[in-house]
């Protein structure tokens, strides 16, 4: 296995759907607290989700409360439950050219912008015989990391490094 000319810098988003979304937002706003940032519609993509946060500044995590457009429509966001998690990533770029060497199979639909407005991909959840590797069960969204995510990384990993005995 050669060099990976990327890293994976942490947890970007978990996307939770449900049939309505109104018991989700409930739970996740009114009861635990989590603020609301956004909403995202696609009919192409059968999704509407409001976009919450936990954390604050780079650090902050996006939970993606999500219902189906057409309850019989594809792709079934509500189904699982727990839809995606998404991963940011430093160089999304290298990162697919170097995962698809490895056998990695993609989702349809390559690089796009995704609904916080960053570069998205996503890791299909099951390999196939051409590209063996998949999420197994899991859809994986691997998301670009804009610069102060790297940068807020970079010096916690260099902090954490200079205290390492």
């Amino acid at each position: 296995m050669t060099t990976r000319p990327f890293r994976i810098l942490g947890l970007q988003q978990v996307a939770i759907g449900g049939p309505d979304k109104a018991p989700l937002r409930k739970l996740w706003v009114d009861v635990l607290g989590l603020e609301p940032h956004g909403t995202y519609r696609s009919e192409r993509e059968n999704v509407d989700e409001d976009i919450i946060v936990a954390g604050v500044g780079p650090f902050r995590v996006e939970v993606d409360l999500m219902q189906p457009v057409d309850p019989n429509g594809k792709p079934r966001v509500h189904d699982p439950a727990l839809n995606h998690l998404g991963l940011w990533v430093d160089d999304l770029r290298a990162a697919v050219g170097w995962l698809e060497g490895q056998g990695v199979r993609f989702a349809p639909g390559g690089i796009r912008k995704g609904a916080a407005g960053f570069d998205v991909t996503f890791i299909h959840p099951k390999g196939n015989d051409q590209f063996p590797i998949g999420g197994e069960g899991v859809l994986i969204e691997l998301v670009q990391a804009p610069p102060e995510v790297i940068s807020a990384f970079d010096t916690l990993a260099k902090a954490s490094a200079a205290h390492k005995p």
